[in-house]
């Protein structure tokens, strides 16, 4: 057990402090494997040497974390992770009391004080390799699915018959066809696809780039300066990317039921709610049954019970939640798959769209000032809460872990701050459907145009970059204007490009984001979305050394294709077999209605 436990390496200075000892020879001999959190505090000093090794061994503080913050979303990065291994017979009590000790032997006279946690969570035995029934029983559930897949796939390749439709809903043929055609609906906003993909691959970047830093790295004070530039806006505004999915969902929801109220005059409000319920459920309930009965028996590792297992606690915990949507009210420390947030915050404004879709086509001048002034309240609440809670939108260096949870408990989450540019895509879908395609602009608009749209993009990216430089210093007014402004600058630039490539006026740009191919990445980009973490945490669980950090890692292809894979079965498995259903369940109620209504014509008649 002493020769599995971590020993003080070389390299300290350049930040090479988290030791994971040797997981797998501590279990093998029947060892109980802890991984501690030891949070090196530094006296008041004027002896500089001193503080510069302090802050070298802390890699510049790019994140600053306590013993209490939670670890599972976000890693305490301030916290040195230091592996021990102990007899079974030992408490995490006893483990943290022993190392308590030796950290006060070490430090005695030097100005340094070490407090040190012991989770019981992040103490870890050799597993006997027994399934829990529930475990069995999911895994019954994913095999019956896999073989009704299997069954249906065969019996159209086979047959080519296209009956049953109810079995031939889960046919991989029919199921892998609808993926990866690239023909384009007659109604389609075409550069909509090249614009989700566009963010999506920028919001990955960013997801991965955090996930990274939960890894051990024998040189990760080379790491955080190498981050710690202006540059690193790319991963740092990571809210900023899903301001255009919020914004394309209601412009699409505008376009949509902006077309049903023309044709009808009215908006079937119970039909498209729960359209959209059957359209999310099955997908997100299919992954929180993976993560939270299977994941956490395929791998393990020193952290493994941290980014596996503790998810799977709390999804056993606060499911409900999620497939009610109202997860995102209740904090990110305890949510079900944190990253499924944005879920919750899209429909939510999914469900008032109606009554503001309908106001604005029924009373066009009511109907905009309602909207215009929503968008401002909410711009204005962006504003006020992170001035006064002292929050901010953007991953600064030497931002706290505490402060980002608490900007994502009192802004991000919340639909009411992310209400503006949702309503923006509701004002762009209402444009689009009433102006149609064919509006000719002259050149000097299109010309203004892409000026102020390219001044839109310089505000959103460039501006804040400066946050991202090591020596910035935090400031409450520039958080403040980010959080209020940069996600309606943002969104202003990819609305141009919209409604110039919907109207024929896009340029070369236009083209790009209407490419065919994106069609294929906008049916992948909601189970993208739901697997990055997942595969993310997976690896993270099982390292069990530290690694030397290169650039290379932030784009790792093995990764990335796992992610990409990953999001393919899921799309193919559950959320196209379960589209399928939805679309027969309501064209069977079409057909009765009609029926219903042609049989009272005819009873009429007789009468």
């Amino acid at each position: 057990v002493y020769d599995a436990t971590a020993k003080i390496p070389s390299g300290l200075l350049n930040g090479n402090i988290n030791q994971f000892g040797d997981f797998n020879l501590c279990l093998n001999a029947d060892g109980q494997y802890c991984l501690a959190y030891i949070d090196i505090k530094l006296a008041e000093t004027d002896y500089h040497a001193l503080v510069t090794a302090h802050t070298l061994m802390h890699s510049h503080h790019a994140f600053k974390s306590t013993l209490d913050d939670p670890g599972h979303r976000v890693p305490r990065f301030s916290s040195v992770h230091w592996a021990v291994c102990v007899p079974k017979s030992c408490t995490p009590k006893d483990v943290e009391k022993s190392i308590v000790n030796v950290a006060e032997s070490l430090s005695a006279g030097t100005g340094l004080k070490a407090n040190v946690k012991v989770v019981p969570e992040m103490c870890q035995i050799a597993s006997d390799g027994r399934l829990p029934n529930s475990t069995l029983f999911v895994g019954a559930l994913f095999l019956l699915l896999l073989g009704t897949i299997v069954l249906a796939t065969a019996y159209e390749f086979f047959t080519n018959v296209q009956q049953p439709k109810l079995l031939l809903a889960f046919s991989l043929v029919k199921n892998g066809k609808k993926l990866f055609s690239v023909s384009v609906p007659e109604d389609d906003i075409s550069s909509l696809h090249g614009i989700r993909c566009l963010n999506a691959i920028m919001l990955y970047v960013a997801h991965k780039s955090m996930a990274l830093f939960f890894n051990p790295y024998t040189n990760r004070t080379i790491m955080t300066e190498t981050l710690g530039r202006p540059w690193t806006v790319v991963a740092r505004a990571a809210s900023l990317y899903t301001d255009p999915f919020i914004m394309m969902s209601g412009l699409l929801t505008s376009y949509s039921l902006g077309k049903q109220y023309l044709q009808t005059k009215s908006i079937n409000v119970p039909k498209e709610v729960t359209s959209r319920i059957l359209r999310l459920i099955p997908t997100l309930g299919g992954l929180i049954l993976f993560c939270t009965f299977i994941l956490p028996h395929l791998g393990s590792g020193p952290q493994w019970p941290l980014v596996v297992n503790h998810h799977a606690e709390l999804c056993k915990q606060y499911w409900w939640r999620n497939i009610l949507f109202i997860h995102n009210y209740f904090g990110f420390k305890n949510m079900c798959l944190t990253h499924t947030h944005h879920i919750g915050i899209d429909t939510q404004l999914f469900l008032v769209s109606p009554i503001l879709i309908y106001l604005i086509y029924k009373w066009p001048k009511q109907g905009f000032f309602t909207l215009l002034t929503i968008s401002i309240l909410s711009t204005i609440l962006r504003f006020y809460t992170v001035y006064v809670r002292q929050l901010n939108l953007y991953v600064y260096f030497g931002n706290s872990v505490a402060q980002m949870f608490n900007t994502a408990d009192y802004s991000y989450i919340l639909p009411t701050h992310r209400a503006t540019v949702y309503i923006m895509g509701i004002i762009l879908g209402y444009i689009l459907r009433q102006w149609g395609r064919n509006v000719n602009l002259k050149k000097g608009h299109l010309t203004l145009g892409w000026f102020i749209a390219l001044c839109m993009l310089y505000q959103s990216l460039v501006q804040p970059s400066k946050m991202g430089d090591r020596a910035y210093v935090y400031d409450r007014i520039d958080a403040a204007n980010y959080s209020a402004f940069a996600p309606i600058t943002w969104c202003i630039f990819f609305s141009w490009v919209i409604f110039t490539s919907h109207t024929g006026n896009g340029g070369f740009l236009s083209q790009m984001a209407s490419w065919k191919g994106f069609q294929i990445t906008t049916r992948l980009s909601y189970t993208f979305y739901l697997t990055q973490f997942p595969v993310f945490f997976f690896n993270v669980g099982r390292v069990r050394h530290s690694d030397y950090y290169h650039f290379q890692m932030l784009l790792d292809v093995k990764e990335t294709l796992a992610v990409v894979i990953a999001s393919i079965v899921l799309t193919l498995a559950i959320e196209m077999p379960f589209q399928n259903l939805r679309t027969l369940l309501f064209k069977k109620q079409k057909t009765t209605v009609k029926t219903s209504v042609k049989s009272a014509k005819i009873l009429a008649k007789v009468n």
